[in-house]
């Protein structure tokens, strides 16, 4: 629909043929507040508002509904805020997006009326909610506007410093709203979703809301947050969105809900952070803590936090799209090992069934004949398999009769439209995985496989679902963006059960609030191209901000370009993005051609001293992964994490911190020249040792393809493997030494890394 400019089109839709059977109620000031033992109860008129040329005026005669925000606080900086008709609390422990952490306990407020409204107190008497009711004095001269109607005034005092206000008055004139500070719209009778504003200040800026492709200050973007295909990574599409967002002043936003949200982030109106949620009930979280890593660790605290992973899983994973054989796997181990490229993990995506895509969760018999043997066969070798599967069935398949017997498909279910699927076989119903009997059906399906040998199933696809279908517990709108978390947990919770903790993950592509707590995500199917790998880079540092401590992405790109199958990516792509990888939480090679490192002569040699680098950087990575699973922090960060006080590191989307420690700067060009940004600190360039002070820009920097920039916090100690080594498996880790980037570290030719990686 052509973009109006306007609130009321823009946001709430009233150029939409639905909007004919619909109602927009705006909110008042409050009518009452009172102390319950479920929160501080808000009772608010809401007004009917009408749409009268292009502009929405109070409802004459007045026509009000009653609504009620339920304010609840927990620890010294989280509050929510639930809105609901009926003033009924939704049941958390039915929300599987729920996975509250035991320590964060729920603070009992008071309300005290004051001359100006109300102030909310909790337990410890430090202020968390002030609302506001008192008009400012106007002098009147002139009738030829009405006054501004009465509206929602409030600010939330998150943590006792940040204090979020909402917008109360953002209008032109009365009757032209940039945004409601608070409303609902109904449809037929039954609240249909509700939108809010929040001030967002003249520099303020924002980012999170998911894997999402663009710059890192999302300020001045609109997004509609729900779930599709992202056929690529550079578009507005996502397969990975979470309505959770951090903002420059100090807190973060957590909108607890599965519908469909639209955000608008200084867009729409360039003084609101606002949105529009899909839902009969809002259910608003503010999180303070003073940084950006204790915000993200009290939305894990909420929405739970990630699994670590294998320490097998740091590894090289190998794969394309796809192997067709178990001989065929075996001549890439044997190359790999003969070319001392180092290996871990063999994936094989579509093509270990009888046919190609056609999903029935058994091995071929004719090109896989002995899969137990074969699996016993790679892990003497040191390599895990992974699979790839998907929640769909199509008609032709053994499982399809059963499946639509039992239920366990969703009923009325005709076709479900795939966008990256690259074949013929047409797929004909999603698991519902609302049935708790498809549930446990689905994972039977899996843990034959685990039982075998399989090590990962990768969940791919789970971001569409058929629109028309019939689904056991939860209706479409609820259902869709929700239905990775409940497809991955399946997984997840199969392969802990066969695997055991700390052996258990699996390799997932779409996202939603409480995904993280399933690893590992990719990034989708990006171009092989200078483009794809930005887009990567950007929305995996989004989707660090928005609770996800484990990360990947297709090295060198997914899609051929021009020729989505058959096109190569170039010498020096391979190496670049390879180069990415080996700083990335994990390092997988996948695409439509070969992406084996011998498969590119020129350069393999070169792409075998980077993997060596990664297999020695192994003891520091998964060090930093038990670190991500229990804080805030993710493996890939963004610059934010360490320097949220640094404005120009919220525009900074380009370079990340592996862990702790290092700066990281990939080229992304073919002329190997870039600029890097230093923040404050002292760093050591992790090639020549030299120690330079930060807060400072270093330009045209050039990086012969050998290198790219990488700096290092002075007087790091990191733990590294000291030796080349061909798997994880082989590792002896008695042998695992400390480097110091003290004055000891002379660059990286004199360090032990040195002495058997050559990067010239």
């Amino acid at each position: 629909m052509k973009q109006k400019n306007r609130f009321v089109f823009d946001m709430l839709d009233q150029d939409a043929p639905e909007a004919q059977r619909e109602f927009i109620y705006r909110s008042g000031m409050p009518c009452s507040v009172r102390d319950s033992e479920e929160g501080t109860v808000i009772e608010l008129p809401f007004f009917q508002q009408e749409l009268k040329n292009l502009f929405l005026h109070p409802k004459t005669p007045e026509v009000v509904k009653k609504a009620y925000m339920v304010v609840r606080a927990y620890g010294s900086s989280i509050v929510r805020l639930t809105v609901s008709k009926n003033g009924q609390i939704p049941d958390d422990q039915k929300n599987p997006m729920f996975a509250w952490d035991p320590s964060l306990k729920r603070e009992l407020l008071h309300a005290t009326k004051t001359d100006a409204g109300w102030e909310l107190f909790d337990s410890h008497d430090d202020m968390r909610m002030r609302i506001n009711t008192k008009q400012r004095p106007i002098q009147v001269w002139s009738t030829l506007q009405p006054e501004p109607s009465q509206t929602f005034d409030a600010h939330v005092l998150v943590d006792g410093t940040v204090s979020v206000p909402f917008m109360a008055y953002d209008d032109f004139f009365p009757a032209q709203s940039e945004s409601f500070s608070l409303a609902f719209v109904e449809r037929d009778d039954a609240v249909h979703r509700w939108t809010y504003s929040l001030h967002a200040g003249q520099n303020e800026k924002f980012a999170g809301t998911g894997e999402r492709f663009a710059s890192m200050n999302l300020s001045g973007r609109t997004f509609v947050l729900e779930n599709t295909d992202g056929l690529g990574v550079n578009s507005r599409r996502a397969y990975k969105n979470v309505p959770f967002y951090l903002s420059s002043t100090g807190y973060g936003l957590l909108i607890m809900t599965s519908g469909s949200v639209r955000l608008s982030l200084a867009d729409i109106s360039s003084r609101a952070a606002q949105a529009v949620v899909e839902d009969d009930v809002l259910d608003l979280f503010f999180i303070g803590g003073g940084s950006v890593e204790r915000i993200v660790k009290q939305y894990r605290m909420i929405t739970g936090f990630p699994a670590d992973v294998p320490f097998w899983s740091y590894g090289t994973w190998m794969s394309r799209m796809s192997y067709f054989s178990s001989d065929e796997t075996r001549v890439v181990v044997q190359r790999m090992r003969d070319g001392k490229f180092p290996c871990d993990v063999i994936h094989i995506d579509t093509g270990w069934f009888e046919k190609d895509w056609k999903c029935e969760w058994e091995f071929s018999h004719t090109r896989f004949p002995e899969p137990e043997s074969y699996l016993k066969e790679m892990e003497a070798q040191g390599i895990k398999i992974s699979l790839w599967q998907l929640p769909c069935i199509a008609k032709d398949t053994k499982h399809y009769a059963v499946a639509q017997k039992n239920r366990y498909i969703a009923e009325k279910s005709e076709h479900v439209v795939l966008g990256s699927n690259f074949s013929e076989v047409e797929f004909d119903g999603n698991i519902d995985f609302t049935n708790p009997k498809a549930v446990r059906w689905y994972q039977d399906l899996l843990a034959r496989l685990l039982k075998l040998g399989v090590a990962v199933i990768k969940t791919d696809f789970g971001e569409v679902i058929e629109e028309h279908a019939d689904y056991y517990g939860l209706p479409y709108r609820l259902l869709h963006n929700q239905y990775a978390l409940l497809y991955q947990k399946a997984a997840y919770e199969i392969s802990r059960q066969v695997k055991g903790p700390g052996q258990a993950m699996i390799w997932a592509r779409a996202g939603w609030i409480g995904c993280q707590r399933y690893p590992v995500h990719w990034s989708g199917d990006s171009a092989c191209s200078w483009d794809g790998m930005a887009g990567s880079l950007r929305g995996g540092l989004h989707l660090g901000l928005s609770g996800f401590a484990f990360w990947s992405h297709d090295v060198p790109g997914f899609q051929g370009v021009p020729s989505f199958m058959n096109s190569r990516p170039e010498n020096d792509l391979y190496i670049r993005w390879t180069q990415m990888g080996v700083f990335s939480s994990h390092l997988r090679y996948h695409g439509t051609t070969a992406r084996e490192p011998y498969e590119y002569p020129e350069v393999a040699d070169l792409a075998r001293e980077w993997l060596k680098l990664r297999y020695a950087l192994i003891p520091y990575l998964a060090q930093m992964g038990t670190i991500a699973a229990t804080s805030g922090y993710p493996v890939l960060r963004a610059l934010i994490f360490q320097h949220d006080d640094d404005p120009v590191c919220w525009t900074i989307d380009d370079e990340f911190y592996c862990g702790a420690a290092f700066l990281v700067a990939p080229v992304m060009n073919s002329t190997g020249i870039r600029d890097v940004y230093l923040p404050c600190g002292e760093w050591v360039d992790f090639w020549s040792g030299e120690v330079l002070k930060g807060s400072v820009w270093i330009r045209n920097i050039q990086s012969p393809l050998a290198r790219m920039p990488v700096f290092v916090k002075r007087n790091a100690a990191i733990p590294i493997y000291p030796e080349a080594v061909q798997c994880t498996k082989w590792m002896d880790m008695q042998k695992v030494q400390t480097l110091c980037f003290d004055a000891t570290y002379q660059g990286f030719p004199n360090s032990l890394l040195g002495k058997f990686i050559h990067l010239e």
